[in-house]
């Protein structure tokens, strides 16, 4: 009786104990929060020294060295680009990547204020929030190491460091030399002006030059001697422009004549012509490319010059995964939305004046969890091409005041400043309640690869830009 009431009395006292053991969610967030300041910083240096594709130097370096300081191993240099890298914490089990981006946009230069302030002339600035998007990923990263360790769970954390999101297209590249293989699932986030994770789609997108070569002449003197350039981007050009009638209405085809001659008084015997189109189907978009090239190739020879066609870039769309957006849409309706304290309030309302829109949403938006959708958007990402390698899911956070357009100095001016880094922090412990559960439960991630394989529907990847040779000087002034 006696040894009865001892076991009992023990378990008395360890119940309480257990009771008291935070839960695998608990553990997570209180992580994160108790490093909102540390990544603050980190997110702060990087948006003030705000660097454009191929050329961030500081910035990943900032993120490498917060990752190798929490025990990660990182390769940098990867897929030939050298702000590119990999940081690795392999525990075994599934392995769950994250995506980082980094890079800045150029003339965006602005202060932290609700007022347009400039603080580098000419500058560049973090319009798209890359400086909160590469910090979240980073931060997520390393509380799911540290819920690993703590729990000695069996799994592999990869933090991919994805360079020139805004020009250059880095992931393409990555995913064009393997570097996402082996990889269970992929989840990313975007700054925004609202709070959603939705399975989305959008546009697959080509760009490419026509750079026509002619003979120079007289124009008035000997015009029968001259073969002119601009004749045929000319006549490429309303070639292309007849097509619009007999391509389908999704759609888009944009050009620019980035070079038509020197002087009206002589024929020029050069001339290019940027092209951009984009479609939700990467088959359909393919099928484009090929007609405009044919249209370019007509223009040469009706107006005896010669055509060099150059494949610039190319992206393919988002392939959506609901079995992970699902998931990603419940952990962010726990966690809520952005709560502004008075002083963000009052910055807010005044940026909001700013605005040149009819109509400005309330701020209670970025309170709120959007509704779950499978939504379109038409812009294009190169997240787009790791979506079509490994299933992914992303979400959008309000690190934007409600109503700010991206790529604007709004939107710089609350990525350096508290309204941008909690946002920053709520997409963090999405990203991380959201890895955690593919961890625990591997049926999720059956589910979501069964669901990429449907999709795919036999497809296989292939890189749009082909062989290309990364074009690490893109943003290099010359």
């Amino acid at each position: 009786m006696k040894r009865i009431l001892l076991g009992l009395f023990g378990l008395i006292i360890w119940f309480p104990i257990l009771a008291q053991e935070p839960s695998h969610e608990a553990f997570i967030v209180k992580q994160l929060d108790a490093n909102t300041e540390r990544f603050s910083k980190a997110a702060r240096e990087i948006w003030e020294n705000p660097e454009l594709g191929f050329l961030e130097v500081t910035s990943s370096k900032v993120l490498i060295d917060e990752l190798k300081a929490s025990g990660f191993n990182v390769e940098v240099g990867v897929a030939g680009m050298p702000t590119a890298f990999v940081a690795t914490y392999d525990k075994g089990g599934p392995v769950i990547g994250f995506l980082a981006e980094y890079d800045a946009l150029p003339g965006l230069s602005q202060d932290a204020v609700p007022y347009r302030s400039v603080i580098v002339e000419g500058g560049n600035g973090h319009g798209c929030g890359h400086n909160l998007f590469g910090t979240a990923v980073v931060a997520s990263g390393v509380a799911l190491k540290e819920w690993i360790d703590a729990n000695n769970i069996k799994a592999t954390i990869k933090i991919f460091g994805t360079p020139a999101e805004e020009t250059g297209g880095g992931k393409v590249y990555m995913a064009r030399d393997g570097i996402f293989n082996g990889v269970d699932a992929v989840i990313n986030w975007h700054p925004s002006d609202r709070n959603a994770a939705n399975a989305s789609t959008c546009n697959a997108v080509i760009g490419g030059r026509f750079r026509f070569y002619g003979e120079t002449a007289h124009a008035a003197g000997s015009p029968q001697r001259g073969r002119s350039a601009l004749d045929a981007v000319e006549a490429m050009n309303m070639m292309v422009n007849m097509m619009r009638e007999h391509v389908d209405q999704e759609s888009r085809i944009h050009y620019i004549i980035s070079s038509g001659g020197l002087a009206p008084n002589v024929v020029p015997d050069f001339a290019e012509v940027r092209y951009m189109i984009r479609h939700p189907d990467i088959t359909e978009l393919k099928d484009m490319w090929a007609r405009i090239g044919k249209a370019a190739e007509g223009a040469a020879m009706g107006t005896g010059t010669r055509v060099e066609i150059e494949l610039a870039s190319g992206l393919y769309g988002l392939l959506p995964n609901e079995t992970l957006a699902k998931q990603m849409h419940k952990n962010l309706s726990s966690l809520g939305g952005v709560e502004y304290d008075e002083e963000e309030i009052k910055w807010a309302t005044e940026i909001q004046k700013t605005f040149n829109s009819p109509k400005v949403p309330s701020l209670d938006v970025a309170k709120k969890v959007q509704p779950y959708a499978l939504n379109f958007f038409p812009a294009s990402t190169d997240v787009g091409d790791v979506s079509y390698v490994v299933p992914t899911v992303g979400l959008g956070t309000a690190t934007w005041v409600p109503g700010t357009a991206a790529h604007t100095w709004q939107a710089v001016a609350a990525d350096g400043m508290s309204i941008g880094f909690k946002g920053m922090m709520l997409a963090a412990k999405t990203m991380a309640l959201t890895g955690k559960d593919l961890i625990l439960n591997p049926l999720i991630i059956q589910e979501a690869k069964k669901e990429f394989d449907e999709r795919l529907g036999g497809l296989k990847y292939e890189a749009l830009v082909g062989d290309k040779v990364v074009p690490l000087d893109f943003n290099v002034t010359k």
